[in-house]
């Protein structure tokens, strides 16, 4: 058994729905995982924007045309008359509901409620469209099997008993289709994985059944070695290890959420990346195998600020860098990268909310300056400290480049290198030049 979950693009129109349909159609009893429609989060952010700024008018108006695009959708998707009129019943009856919350005091519950429905609803419309063409479907609700506890922290042992109940009870079933993102929380409420939620539900239920491959289907052909949207003639990235496929998503790399592999990591469940564009194409497998003597990619992390606290007292001092380390997590920020010397330390941070209380504090133990509109460059591979030369490569395509710092040696998968923001573009060529194109 196999786990492939769709993202929005790939479910985003008629077209990639009846796609999409054929893809998992005859592939073996698979479970399909699907996010909601491209631009319907979105949406529904909106939507419940306007109830917390108690404008349920302004909520309508969004919800009138969402609904609008939906029934546009139903009326290209479906064949029969049957489908058609059991779907737009459906949605119909979803915007009903959502319309009903203004009425009433808005709360975070409600909120979560409204998120939920673009994965309900594209689940829905899919296994509707299954169903009209013959297939025997399972509609699973994930709200009945995904579940976090109290710290936020999926509930695995919930999910590993539940699951398996709900596949039980369809015994039928040639394929399993649930939702991706949503899951119920501790206090019995519908909540949600947050954004990137859907492809750790698929590493999630993976793990959970011990599945055979989690296929993560996409609108680009694998993870490339470098950003094509800065650099030119980029190629897919065939094979990866999950460290260095979480350390490029951690900095930068979109196409995964950086935590949302873990799940799959731990079980040993091998993960490809796909794109329903070009199917045949092999994609990126994800796994626990490690290519030796090999760099695999780049990926770059923008909107970082460097903050560098330089002070004598370090000098022979113990517990400085825990009261420095206790500042930043006194303001829930955590840190990027760190470099120590022996009267000075910088680390860098991309979560600047709290970037002046940080600073107020840190004065108390040195003299603080700060560099913003940095960006942190990650060179993913085999780092170990064995590999002669490597460390060299990355620095000999910086040459031309201020560096402010450099990571390495924390992690056997990656180096990491804070440039200005402004020299990014010229960085990531120079990279892919020295590293992938000589």
């Amino acid at each position: 058994m196999k786990v492939l979950k769709f993202g929005g693009t790939s479910v985003g129109s008629v077209q990639r729905i009846k796609e999409v349909a054929g893809l998992v159609s005859g592939a073996g009893k698979n479970i399909v995982v699907l996010s909601a429609m491209s631009g319907t989060t979105n949406a529904l952010v909106e939507i419940a924007g306007y109830y917390n700024n108690r404008n349920p008018e302004g909520a309508r108006e969004m919800i009138s045309r969402l609904e609008s695009q939906y029934m546009s959708r139903i009326a290209g998707l479906y064949e029969t008359a049957e489908a058609a009129e059991k779907a737009t019943e459906y949605v119909r009856g979803v915007f009903s509901t959502i319309s009903s919350f203004g009425r009433d005091i808005f709360t975070q519950a409600l909120e979560k409620v409204i998120l939920a429905q673009g994965e309900l609803i594209s689940s829905f419309l899919m296994a509707t469209y299954m169903e009209e063409k013959g297939i025997s479907v399972a509609l699973m609700p994930a709200l009945s099997f995904m579940r976090i506890d109290r710290q936020g922290e999926p509930d695995l042992e919930y999910l590993r008993g539940k699951i398996r109940e709900e596949m039980a009870s369809w015994p039928d079933a040639s394929l399993y289709i649930t939702q991706g993102y949503i899951c119920m929380n501790a206090s019995d409420e519908v909540d949600n994985l947050g954004r990137g939620g859907s492809d750790y539900t698929a590493c999630l239920i993976g793990a959970a059944v011990q599945a055979e491959e989690i296929q993560i289907w996409t609108d680009i052909d694998g993870m490339h070695d470098n950003d094509p949207r800065y650099v030119e003639d980029t190629s897919a990235v065939r094979h990866l290890h999950f460290d260095e496929a979480a350390e490029l998503a951690y900095f930068g790399a979109k196409i995964l959420h950086p935590t949302c592999i873990q799940p799959a990591r731990f079980a040993n469940v091998p993960v490809r990346i796909l794109n329903t564009m070009d199917p045949s194409a092999p994609g990126t497998l994800i796994d626990n195998a490690l290519d030796r003597g090999s760099i695999k990619a780049v990926a770059a992390k923008d909107s970082i600020a460097a903050i560098k606290i330089k002070s004598s007292r370090m000098l022979l001092a113990h517990g400085f860098l825990r009261k420095v380390f206790e500042i930043f997590e006194s303001y829930c920020t955590p840190i990027d990268m760190i470099c120590t010397s022996e009267v000075g330390v910088s680390m860098s941070i991309d979560d600047t909310r709290y970037l002046n209380e940080i600073v107020h504090d840190l004065k108390k133990y040195g003299t603080v300056s700060v560099d913003l509109d940095m960006c942190i460059i990650c060179v993913a591979g085999d780092m170990d400290w064995t590999n002669v030369g490597f460390e060299s490569r990355v620095m000999e395509a910086l040459k031309g480049i201020p560096v402010r710092m450099v990571s390495y040696g924390g992690s056997n998968y990656n180096i990491s290198i804070l440039v200005r923001q402004e020299d990014k573009a010229l960085a990531l060529r120079e990279l892919s030049r020295k590293l992938f194109r000589q």
